[in-house]
């Protein structure tokens, strides 16, 4: 059990080092293909930072021996949490950071059009995705629909996403890097290729680390004889998510608010979309109560924050509420 558990303490450093490489690496490319905040957040950042928790559960779909089995368990374990971790926690931790600068009656402004399509497309596939656990297994068809809408949706939103940007970048949204790129500081050139070696080191890292906690999860799962489906939801979650969240807290740090929300809304599109119509197909998706539980929070969590989506900007205030939705989540599953 030590062995397992330094494993994962490991994997932890070396997804906080890929996230910083691949932050730095991402502004850096958006300045230099002058895109919005919005694109190199909602589109490139989130879907790079992503990689842990996709394949995480693909590795263990893929690997598991028989419908039912304990991979299956971590692969929807790792599908559904990651939405649930980056609509409450790793909001409310981003949030945090800046608590103590703007005050708990402040604001926190991303680009609010970008801020809105994503929460909308986002509520509107995992709400569909949701709907699935309710049809039969037998019903292949159907869930092969269900599925197939579910890309679709996320097309149209990459499509949406990339038609507004020009726009954005004329309006003042543009992606600016504000220092050096980390290989630079050991004599590169900050080049287009320089930038995509850096880019590569950290999805490497990043591959690397998830590979290493499919192992380390389900030899805790069998140590402490916790269901491997509620252990992925809750700790598989907190440590793919860290390169969202992690990137997302230095970008608000440094005022980068559109930046900071688009990695994590940019991420919950892809997560809530793609991903749920792989395990809708390949996993037993269907509705036990920790899982419906989750969803149900995710929700709440999304639409809350889109509720307080208005002009001026979001207040502190209603985004720390999200945290309290996941303590209530943490409630709920571990004390039924």
């Amino acid at each position: 059990m030590t062995s397992l558990l330094v494993e994962l303490a490991i994997m932890l450093v070396v997804i906080l080092v890929a996230a910083e490489l691949f932050t730095n690496a991402l502004e850096h490319l958006g300045e230099r293909l002058k895109i919005s905040e919005g694109v190199t957040g909602s589109l490139f950042a989130a879907v790079g930072t992503a990689l842990p928790e996709t394949i995480v559960p693909l590795l263990a779909i893929a690997s598991s021996t028989g419908p039912g089995g304990v991979n299956q368990e971590i692969g929807v374990g790792a599908i559904l949490g990651a939405p649930l971790m980056l609509s409450t926690l790793s909001t409310f931790l981003m949030t945090l950071a800046v608590l103590r600068t703007r005050g708990v009656d402040g604001r926190v402004m991303p680009e609010r059009t970008g801020f809105t399509r994503d929460l909308n497309y986002f509520l509107f596939a995992f709400f569909l995705a949701a709907v699935a656990m309710y049809v039969p297994h037998e019903r292949t068809s159907v869930r092969a629909l269900f599925s197939v809408a579910l890309v679709g949706v996320y097309v149209t939103y990459v499509v949406m996403t990339f038609r507004a940007s020009s726009n954005l970048v004329a309006e003042g949204h543009g992606t600016e890097a504000p220092g050096r790129m980390l290989l630079a500081r050991i004599g590169l050139p900050t080049t287009m290729l320089t930038i995509g070696l850096q880019l590569l080191l950290a999805v490497a890292l990043l591959v690397w680390g998830a590979e290493g906690f499919i192992h380390g999860v389900r030899g805790v799962s069998e140590g402490l004889g916790v269901s491997p489906l509620l252990l992925s939801l809750l700790i598989i979650p907190i440590a793919t998510e860290l390169p969202e969240k992690v990137n997302s807290i230095l970008w608000i740090r440094r005022g980068k608010d559109t930046l900071a929300f688009g990695n994590i809304t940019g991420a919950m599109v892809f997560q809530g979309t793609l991903l749920p119509a792989i395990g809708i197909l390949l996993t037993p998706w269907e509705p036990r109560i920790e899982v419906v539980t989750g969803v149900v929070i995710t929700l709440v969590a999304a639409a809350w924050m889109r509720v307080n989506a208005r002009a001026p900007g979001l207040a502190i205030w209603a985004l720390l509420v999200n945290g309290l939705l996941y303590l209530g989540y943490l409630v709920i599953t571990l004390t039924r």
